[in-house]
């Protein structure tokens, strides 16, 4: 993948990436090269990403959805960021925000933290070093991570996205991928439609159509019988692995 010169982000092949947690990002960048090299690289790392190019468009996203981590450019059309924060903050949502911006000054961090950031990131910076914030403030308070998920003979590598049963491989997509660990991850604990969407699927996520019900019946196929049985239907309200 391409480098931008103006603002590098470094991405790097996905034989040495790390699945994440099924989370939700919102970028809010207004330059385009480094917008899309950030979703790019984000979707890579295993993310649901949404993107905005203005302020005024990043906190409608903001408040009309639950996001995980916003990435959030300090220096945006119609509203800068520092506003947005603040605005979000106020309206109560605790959502972690990690504010990109070109000014290095302390003044203009202690802004930036004031406004209720969480962190705080000067351009031009490396991915990896985006990539390792986002894993710092994606672990508050409480979500604990793990390499490798297991249930039974099923074992799940996050790290290097392979699912096995019974010692044997099984090939999914990413999507499939990111659904069987939010169901591992929540065992147990009814998984909504929403909840899925929110956590596994990005803003281009058709409402109208019935993708979580065709991956799920996917995913079945895939596994052995008493694996997908396990997969259980809750009727009007989502899925549960029981």
């Amino acid at each position: 993948m391409p480098n931008f010169c103006l603002y590098p982000v470094f991405i790097e092949s996905s034989r040495s990436l790390s699945y994440t947690y099924p989370m939700r990002i919102l970028v809010v960048e207004d330059e385009p090269k480094l917008n899309a090299g950030l979703v790019t690289g984000l979707q890579h790392r295993g993310y649901a990403v949404d993107f905005a190019f203005d302020g005024e468009e990043g906190e409608k996203m903001a408040r009309l959805n639950d996001y995980d981590l916003i990435v959030l450019d300090i220096m945006l059309p119609k509203r800068d960021g520092v506003e947005v924060c603040r605005d979000l903050r106020h309206a109560g949502k605790s959502t972690p925000i990690i504010f990109l911006t070109a000014k290095d000054t302390v003044d203009n961090r202690i802004t930036g933290l004031d406004s209720g950031a969480d962190d705080y990131l000067v351009k031009p910076f490396s991915f990896d070093e985006l990539a390792a914030r986002i894993r710092t403030l994606l672990r508050r308070p409480a979500i604990q991570f793990s390499d490798a998920l297991e249930l039974d003979g099923l074992r799940l590598d996050t790290r290097t996205q392979r699912l096995t049963v019974e010692g044997h491989e099984i090939n999914l997509t990413a999507r499939e991928f990111g659904l069987l660990e939010y169901l591992l991850r929540n065992r147990g604990k009814v998984a909504t439609h929403q909840d899925i969407i929110d956590h596994v699927w990005d803003q281009f996520y058709d409402s109208f159509s019935n993708v979580v019900n065709v991956h799920i019946k996917n995913l079945r196929k895939k596994l052995p019988k008493k694996y997908a049985r396990r997969i259980e239907t809750v009727w009007g309200k989502g899925y549960r692995l029981a």
